[in-house]
Protein backbone atom coordinates (compact mmCIF):
# COMPACT_ATOMS: atom_id res chain seq x y z
CA UNK A 1 0.00 0.00 0.00
CA UNK A 2 0.98 3.62 -0.80
CA UNK A 3 0.62 6.49 1.54
CA UNK A 4 -0.33 10.12 0.16
CA UNK A 5 3.44 11.02 -0.20
CA UNK A 6 4.04 8.20 -2.60
CA UNK A 7 5.44 6.20 -0.06
CA UNK A 8 4.94 2.28 1.14
CA UNK A 9 3.83 1.48 4.45
CA UNK A 10 7.17 0.58 5.23
CA UNK A 11 8.43 3.44 4.47
CA UNK A 12 6.33 5.49 6.08
CA UNK A 13 7.43 3.35 9.46
CA UNK A 14 10.91 3.58 9.11
CA UNK A 15 10.63 7.49 8.47
CA UNK A 16 8.37 7.58 11.84
CA UNK A 17 10.85 5.45 13.75
CA UNK A 18 13.91 7.49 12.52
CA UNK A 19 11.83 10.76 13.27
CA UNK A 20 11.21 9.23 16.70
CA UNK A 21 14.51 8.18 17.16
CA UNK A 22 16.48 11.23 16.38
CA UNK A 23 14.39 13.64 18.79
CA UNK A 24 14.81 11.79 21.81
CA UNK A 25 18.69 11.06 21.52
CA UNK A 26 20.32 13.92 19.20
CA UNK A 27 21.70 10.74 16.52
CA UNK A 28 19.91 8.84 14.45
CA UNK A 29 19.48 5.00 14.32
CA UNK A 30 22.22 2.16 12.98
CA UNK A 31 20.24 0.29 10.55
CA UNK A 32 20.09 -2.61 12.62
CA UNK A 33 18.38 -0.58 15.00
CA UNK A 34 15.59 -0.37 12.20
CA UNK A 35 15.67 -3.83 11.41
CA UNK A 36 14.74 -5.24 14.56
CA UNK A 37 12.58 -2.45 15.74
CA UNK A 38 10.13 -2.68 12.82
CA UNK A 39 10.37 -6.26 12.42
CA UNK A 40 12.25 -6.06 8.89
CA UNK A 41 13.35 -9.37 7.53
CA UNK A 42 16.90 -8.35 6.96
CA UNK A 43 19.36 -5.36 7.06
CA UNK A 44 19.31 -4.94 3.12
CA UNK A 45 15.55 -4.47 3.12
CA UNK A 46 16.47 -1.84 5.11
CA UNK A 47 19.59 -0.39 2.97
CA UNK A 48 16.63 -0.81 0.47
CA UNK A 49 13.87 0.62 1.71
CA UNK A 50 16.29 4.13 2.95
CA UNK A 51 17.47 4.39 -0.57
CA UNK A 52 13.89 4.87 -1.85
CA UNK A 53 13.33 7.44 0.38
CA UNK A 54 16.97 9.27 -0.27
CA UNK A 55 16.01 9.37 -3.54
CA UNK A 56 12.36 11.10 -2.83
CA UNK A 57 14.71 13.35 -0.88
CA UNK A 58 13.01 12.28 2.43
CA UNK A 59 16.05 11.50 4.47
CA UNK A 60 19.87 12.09 3.45
CA UNK A 61 22.96 9.42 4.60
CA UNK A 62 26.52 9.58 4.86
CA UNK A 63 27.70 6.24 3.82
CA UNK A 64 31.22 6.76 5.31
CA UNK A 65 29.46 7.97 8.91
CA UNK A 66 27.97 5.61 11.38
CA UNK A 67 24.56 6.43 12.79
CA UNK A 68 24.28 9.75 9.89
CA UNK A 69 20.64 9.30 8.62
CA UNK A 70 19.23 13.07 8.52
CA UNK A 71 15.72 14.48 7.92
CA UNK A 72 15.62 17.15 5.91
CA UNK A 73 13.51 20.31 8.32
CA UNK A 74 15.15 18.28 11.30
CA UNK A 75 18.52 19.43 10.93
CA UNK A 76 17.94 22.52 13.62
CA UNK A 77 17.14 19.10 16.53
CA UNK A 78 19.97 16.60 15.27
CA UNK A 79 22.76 19.24 14.78
CA UNK A 80 21.85 21.21 18.24
CA UNK A 81 21.87 17.76 20.24
CA UNK A 82 24.91 16.21 18.11
CA UNK A 83 28.32 16.77 18.81
CA UNK A 84 31.26 15.65 17.52
CA UNK A 85 32.48 12.68 15.76
CA UNK A 86 35.36 9.90 16.42
CA UNK A 87 37.48 7.14 14.74
CA UNK A 88 35.82 3.65 15.30
CA UNK A 89 39.63 1.52 15.56
CA UNK A 90 38.32 -1.68 16.25
CA UNK A 91 37.35 -4.00 19.07
CA UNK A 92 38.12 -4.47 22.47
CA UNK A 93 36.92 -7.77 24.29
CA UNK A 94 35.37 -7.14 27.83
CA UNK A 95 36.67 -10.44 29.25
CA UNK A 96 39.79 -13.13 27.50
CA UNK A 97 42.09 -10.65 26.04
CA UNK A 98 42.01 -10.31 22.35
CA UNK A 99 45.16 -11.72 21.41
CA UNK A 100 46.94 -9.67 18.56
CA UNK A 101 44.10 -6.82 17.53
CA UNK A 102 43.42 -5.27 14.43
CA UNK A 103 45.22 -2.07 14.61
CA UNK A 104 43.00 0.38 12.82
CA UNK A 105 44.86 3.06 11.80
CA UNK A 106 42.85 6.45 12.00
CA UNK A 107 43.18 7.67 8.77
CA UNK A 108 40.30 6.26 7.03
CA UNK A 109 38.85 4.77 9.95
CA UNK A 110 34.79 4.47 10.18
CA UNK A 111 33.80 7.98 12.15
CA UNK A 112 31.06 7.68 15.12
CA UNK A 113 29.22 10.48 15.73
CA UNK A 114 29.04 11.11 19.80
CA UNK A 115 26.04 13.33 20.62
CA UNK A 116 26.50 16.29 22.96
CA UNK A 117 25.14 14.86 25.82
CA UNK A 118 27.57 11.92 25.68
CA UNK A 119 30.96 14.03 25.14
CA UNK A 120 32.01 18.35 24.61
CA UNK A 121 32.97 17.67 21.45
CA UNK A 122 35.22 20.45 22.04
CA UNK A 123 36.68 17.54 24.79
CA UNK A 124 37.23 14.68 21.31
CA UNK A 125 40.55 15.84 19.89
CA UNK A 126 42.37 12.82 21.43
CA UNK A 127 39.38 10.38 22.15
CA UNK A 128 38.83 7.27 19.98
CA UNK A 129 35.99 4.70 20.22
CA UNK A 130 36.31 1.18 20.56
CA UNK A 131 33.26 -1.61 19.81
CA UNK A 132 32.91 -3.84 23.04
CA UNK A 133 32.85 -7.55 22.59
CA UNK A 134 31.89 -9.78 25.68
CA UNK A 135 30.19 -9.51 29.49
CA UNK A 136 32.53 -8.73 31.79
CA UNK A 137 31.91 -5.16 32.23
CA UNK A 138 28.52 -5.48 32.90
CA UNK A 139 28.04 -4.51 36.11
CA UNK A 140 29.53 -1.26 35.04
CA UNK A 141 26.98 -0.77 32.34
CA UNK A 142 28.82 -2.00 29.36
CA UNK A 143 27.63 -4.79 27.52
CA UNK A 144 28.56 -6.67 24.30
CA UNK A 145 27.99 -4.11 21.40
CA UNK A 146 28.29 -1.47 23.36
CA UNK A 147 30.65 1.85 21.85
CA UNK A 148 33.24 3.03 24.41
CA UNK A 149 34.80 6.10 24.46
CA UNK A 150 38.68 6.39 25.55
CA UNK A 151 41.32 9.32 25.93
CA UNK A 152 44.39 8.01 24.48
CA UNK A 153 46.93 8.15 27.40
CA UNK A 154 49.59 5.53 28.53
CA UNK A 155 49.24 6.15 32.61
CA UNK A 156 46.15 6.02 34.92
CA UNK A 157 44.74 5.90 38.25
CA UNK A 158 43.72 2.65 40.16
CA UNK A 159 40.06 1.87 39.43
CA UNK A 160 40.04 3.85 36.42
CA UNK A 161 38.65 1.98 33.48
CA UNK A 162 41.25 1.47 30.63
CA UNK A 163 42.18 -0.18 27.52
CA UNK A 164 44.76 -2.72 28.91
CA UNK A 165 47.59 -4.31 26.53
CA UNK A 166 49.03 -7.50 28.27
CA UNK A 167 52.81 -7.20 26.50
CA UNK A 168 53.70 -11.44 26.72
CA UNK A 169 50.86 -11.93 25.11
CA UNK A 170 50.12 -9.32 22.65
CA UNK A 171 46.61 -9.34 24.25
CA UNK A 172 44.02 -5.92 24.96
CA UNK A 173 41.48 -5.83 27.32
CA UNK A 174 38.81 -3.60 29.16
CA UNK A 175 39.23 -3.65 32.69
CA UNK A 176 39.36 -1.47 35.51
CA UNK A 177 42.97 -0.76 37.02
CA UNK A 178 44.57 -1.39 39.99
CA UNK A 179 48.85 -1.64 40.83
CA UNK A 180 49.57 -3.37 43.68
CA UNK A 181 52.93 -3.35 44.50
CA UNK A 182 54.83 -5.06 41.26
CA UNK A 183 51.52 -6.37 39.76
CA UNK A 184 49.06 -5.15 38.29
CA UNK A 185 45.13 -6.05 39.01
CA UNK A 186 42.50 -6.01 36.16
CA UNK A 187 39.91 -6.41 37.86
CA UNK A 188 35.69 -7.04 35.76
CA UNK A 189 32.92 -5.27 36.63
CA UNK A 190 31.08 -8.68 36.57
CA UNK A 191 30.72 -11.20 39.88
CA UNK A 192 30.70 -13.72 37.65
CA UNK A 193 34.13 -13.56 36.51
CA UNK A 194 37.82 -13.49 38.11
CA UNK A 195 40.22 -10.95 37.78
CA UNK A 196 43.28 -11.23 36.22
CA UNK A 197 47.12 -10.59 37.50
CA UNK A 198 49.89 -9.42 35.05
CA UNK A 199 53.35 -8.24 36.53
CA UNK A 200 53.73 -4.70 36.37
CA UNK A 201 56.06 -4.10 33.70
CA UNK A 202 54.44 -6.56 31.41
CA UNK A 203 51.36 -4.13 31.21
CA UNK A 204 50.55 -1.23 29.03
CA UNK A 205 48.06 0.98 29.30
CA UNK A 206 46.15 2.39 26.18
CA UNK A 207 43.66 4.80 26.71
CA UNK A 208 40.84 5.48 29.41
CA UNK A 209 37.43 5.18 29.11
CA UNK A 210 35.66 8.57 29.30
CA UNK A 211 32.16 7.42 27.40
CA UNK A 212 29.86 4.47 26.86
CA UNK A 213 27.31 4.63 23.51
CA UNK A 214 24.65 1.93 24.32
CA UNK A 215 23.99 -0.32 21.63
CA UNK A 216 20.63 -0.55 20.29
CA UNK A 217 21.13 -3.94 19.03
Amino acid sequence: MRTSEGISERQRAILSYIEDFVQQRGYSPAIRDIQQKLGISSTSVVQYNLQKLQDKGLLNRHTKISRAITIPGMSNVSDRLRGGSVPLLGIITAGVPLVDPEEVPREGAELIEVPIGVADPDKLNDVYALKVRGHSMIDALIDDGDIVLLRSQETAENGQMVAVRIQQENGVTLKRFYREGERVRLQPANITMAPIFVNAADVSIQGRVVGVMRSMV
